[in-house]
């Protein structure tokens, strides 16, 4: 079993074998953890890389990438002349460098290396996202939204793409395509609950009663998909009492809807009691109150 981060007090006291364990963990739980991993190269790593074998190519590549992410532009160099050194012709590596131009604000400079990529390697999608990433970091959203556009029609299973492009939609106030990303990731994996979730506040922003209740139904069926999903009972809540409150709304359906609401505010409520102490009383009257003021302001 590998060793965590929170096992050791600093990263001195890190062998080398637990340090290419967390390496290796973070890569395979594609976590990101940028400063830890520069602070692993540094303490541990730095003047042991030969010992790694082959590994140390992907563990340069880690590096590199988290010294950019950090700003550490020394250690991004080093990375980038030891793969450089190895793999001169490499399109890796050459999206190191466009990286590294990108983080010095040399966008003229990364474009020319990912254009250079491009040329020998049309389906490079990695470099296609660095060129998105990089259009957004311009503040030049509408160019992002045809490129990524563009990019999706290619590759329609990458589900990291829609979300990014469901945010650059919701960033122009434009939630009809928005909700159109979510829909098609929600064609391909049903059983996602944050992908109701993120339908539902979607649709639950557009207003309107029909919008209303379609969000209603898929904040209810992303709770059913996890029931630890307090956000979506808070949309839950929030939307039923809305339907309910609707001068349309009567009979059955209002009956139905008060339901809804009353079991989702009932839901948050022993959450809160769970994680709070019991004898704080102020925090518990805090809840309700917010529940109530939901309430109100949804029937408002």
């Amino acid at each position: 079993m590998a060793a965590s981060s929170n096992d050791f007090n600093s990263w001195k006291e890190i062998g080398l074998d637990d340090c290419r364990a967390m390496l290796r963990k973070f890569r395979d739980d594609n976590e990101r953890r940028s400063e830890e991993i520069v602070e692993l190269y540094e303490e541990c790593l730095d003047s042991k890389m030969h010992k790694l074998g082959n590994e140390k190519w992907i563990v340069y590549e880690q590096v590199c990438i988290a010294a950019l992410d950090c700003a550490r532009q020394d250690i991004a160099q080093k990375c980038i002349a030891a793969l450089r050194h190895q793999f001169p012709d490499s399109s890796r590596v050459r999206k190191l460098i466009g990286m590294q131009h990108e983080s010095l604000g040399s966008f003229e400079k990364a474009e020319k290396v990912y254009d250079s990529i491009q040329q020998t390697d049309e389906s490079n999608s990695h470099v296609r996202k660095r060129r998105i990433a990089m259009l957004r970091a311009l503040r030049k959203v509408p160019e992002a939204i045809v490129e990524l556009n563009t990019y999706v029609k290619q590759f329609m299973s990458d589900y990291e793409a829609w979300l990014e492009l469901c945010d650059l939609y919701i960033s122009e106030n434009d939630y009809t395509k928005a909700a159109y990303c979510i829909e098609e990731l929600l064609l391909s994996n049903p059983h996602n609950h944050l992908y109701h979730q993120r339908y539902a506040d979607i649709r639950y922003t557009q207003g309107g009663m029909e919008n209303i209740e379609l969000a209603r139904a898929h904040y209810a069926q992303a709770v059913a998909l996890n029931s630890n999903n307090v956000r979506a009972m808070y949309g839950l809540f929030l939307s039923a009492s809305n339907v309910a409150s609707a001068p349309k709304c009567a009979g059955q359906k209002k009956k139905d809807n008060i339901k809804y609401a009353m079991w989702a505010a009932n839901q948050i409520h022993e959450r809160y009691q769970k994680m709070m102490n019991k004898d704080n009383d102020k925090q518990m009257k805090a809840v309700e109150e917010m529940l109530e003021s939901l309430q109100l302001a949804s029937v408002n």
